[in-house]
């Protein structure tokens, strides 16, 4: 640093010149040893530079990147005093190497090793995440925190907390390697036990308190009480019914709890949020009384049935039998959907179960009552066939209910093996109603009971000992059926065939001819017609001896015929020996 002369000095004329020039020949440089923080002057700022004078024989150089902030600003000005670290000095060359952030750094240091040995605290704030943790800027040191150190749980965000300044305890320093290492978790930590110390002794039950939700999970809530933590279980938070805690309440969320109960031992507390509000069933049964008509909303479905909510925290159960008087229902939302409104009638209630039973169709008269009395039995009546199974057809009635027409009540006389050999979905069919049960909701109809049973008249148009002329139908083992008119049959049993045994009667018959029998049983209850081939040939075969002996008699000439019964029953009889 060169001295002008006197003229130049601006000096007054009372200087000492000679002590200067002894000052500048033999400068006292006893504070600037190297490693040594000393103050110096900011005489001037260059575009990459930023020159100090500490006193010596020249200005240190400091790069004026070191004064950078970090929003990019130059934080230093000439005339400024700034603390500066003495890196190297050559008084023969009169030249020294300055750094203003080791002196900063050194400054830090010094301070965090002072809030070390005073178990103190240092603000910082975390620049960035790395491996195992974070990097947190201590005032011009960077510091590591453990990962396992940022707070009491782990945290779900990681990268939220970059750019947040918090409180630091310092757990080790080494400054020969610039390594500090702090821990936010021990601050969080003190703090928790000592609120944990005031609350348990002032906590009891039945207190009002403010805590945040720490953890939420299937069966309830964690609150953080301040150094204690709670149970919100999911039966304490709402009067209503809720699947989810989730429902109701997010994570960090503040809430107003009351304490249901406290264990001083094991530090357990109980919390409740629905006791916070009155209790809606109290007085249910004044409020919703059975029979009376209300309108809710659906909340929820289950394969059982449909929750209504009748008010804010009330719930009652439509169950699924009660919410059609017709449809056979698979599931709920056949007929409803969670946020319909719908009517509901009060059908019991029960207030220590808190359980309401509501019904649906109730809102509607029993369309089985309308039936009962608009169709009674005997009716006849006009519908459109519906569907059509093994065992009947189902005729469209009124309303939703629908009559059955079994197979066995199409007709009196004709053998039906399936309903489509004679009608088809859609056709319209007239029947008579023969029962109406509303207990168990059937409705019978029947299609041959618009006519008259023609087996009425049977027996007194085929009286007993009558002869009759029919066909031949079917052959079994067992018998002849014969058709003596339309759709009725009779049976002539093998027995009554021939005097003589038959093994096979397809032998002597074949389906569709015309014989002759004499009618040995008739009843229209059990519609059994009786037949006897064996009558006839036996009459016929007594009545042709009895003319051939007349014959013989009265002509000889004729003595060695035979009448038709007689060749007959030749030939049976010469059957039955073979």
């Amino acid at each position: 640093m060169a001295v002008k002369p006197e003229q130049d000095s601006g000096f007054d004329g009372d200087i000492n010149f000679e002590s200067a020039l002894e000052n500048y020949l033999n400068p006292d440089f006893g504070d600037l040893e190297e490693g040594a923080i000393v103050k110096g002057e900011v005489v001037r700022i260059d575009a990459d530079t930023v020159l100090v004078d500490v006193n010596f024989k020249s200005e240190g150089q400091i790069p004026a990147a070191e004064f950078i902030d970090s929003g990019g600003k130059l934080n230093v000005a000439v005339g400024d005093r700034v603390d500066v670290f003495v890196v190297r000095k050559n008084e023969q060359e009169g030249s020294i190497i300055l750094s203003y952030e080791k002196a900063k750094r050194m400054q830090v240091f010094d301070q965090l090793e002072s809030v070390l040995e005073n178990n103190g605290t240092c603000k910082g704030r975390i620049m960035r995440r790395i491996k195992g943790g974070y990097t947190v800027d201590l005032g011009g040191v960077e510091a590591f925190l453990p990962g396992s150190h940022v707070d009491l749980r782990p945290v779900p965000d990681m990268d939220a907390l970059v750019n947040q300044e918090y409180e630091f305890r310092v757990l080790k320093i080494n400054r020969r390697r610039s390594n500090v290492i702090v821990s936010r978790r021990v601050l969080l930590e003190e703090d928790r036990d000592s609120k944990r110390h005031d609350l348990l002794t002032t906590l009891q039950e039945g207190q009002l308190v403010r805590g945040k939700v720490k953890n939420i999970t299937e069966y309830g809530v964690f609150v953080d009480l301040g150094g204690l933590d709670g149970l919100l279980h999911i039966t304490d938070m709402s009067w209503k019914r809720i699947r989810h805690p989730k429902e109701l309440v997010t994570l960090g969320q503040e809430l107003e709890l009351k304490v249901l109960s406290f264990d001083r031992e094991s530090n357990k507390v109980s919390l409740g949020l629905k006791q916070m509000v009155e209790d809606p069933w109290l007085d249910i049964n004044e409020k919703f009384p059975a029979g009376s008509t209300f309108k809710g909303k659906v909340t929820n479905l289950v394969d059982y049935g449909a929750f209504v909510e009748l008010e804010s925290g009330v719930e009652g159960l439509v169950h699924i039998s009660e919410m059609s008087w017709t449809r056979k229902l698979r599931h709920p939302s056949q007929m409803v959907h969670p946020g319909d409104e719908v009517d509901v009638v009060v059908l019991g209630v029960d207030s220590m179960k808190k359980r309401i039973s509501l019904g649906m169709k109730q809102i509607r008269e029993n369309p089985w009552d309308v039936v009962a009395v608009k169709f009674p039995e005997g009716t006849v009546l006009e519908g459109v066939i519906k569907n059509i199974t093994d065992f009947g057809m189902f005729i469209g009635i009124e309303d939703g209910i629908d009559g059955l027409i079994h197979v066995s009540d199409i007709s009196w006389t004709k053998k039906i093996r399936h309903p489509n050999e004679l009608y088809q979905v859609g056709d319209t069919v007239q029947a008579k109603v023969l029962t109406v049960d509303q207990e168990n909701e059937k409705f019978t109809l029947g299609v041959k009971q618009l006519h008259e049973d023609p087996w009425s008249y049977v027996p007194d148009k085929y009286p007993t000992g009558s002869v009759v002329t029919g066909v031949i139908t079917n052959i079994t083992d067992f018998g002849l059926f014969v058709e003596v008119q339309e759709g009725i049959e009779g049976l002539v049993h093998v027995s009554e065939i021939s005097s003589k045994k038959i093994k096979n009667p397809t032998e002597l018959y074949k389906e569709g001819a015309t014989i002759e029998a004499k009618v040995i049983h008739v009843s229209a209850e059990e519609r059994r017609l009786g037949l006897s081939v064996k009558q006839i040939l036996d009459e016929s075969a007594e009545g042709g001896k009895k003319a051939g002996a007349e014959m013989r008699a009265g002509s000889p000439d004729v003595g060695g015929s035979q009448s038709l019964g007689d060749l007959l029953k030749q030939k049976l009889e010469e059957s039955g020996e073979e």
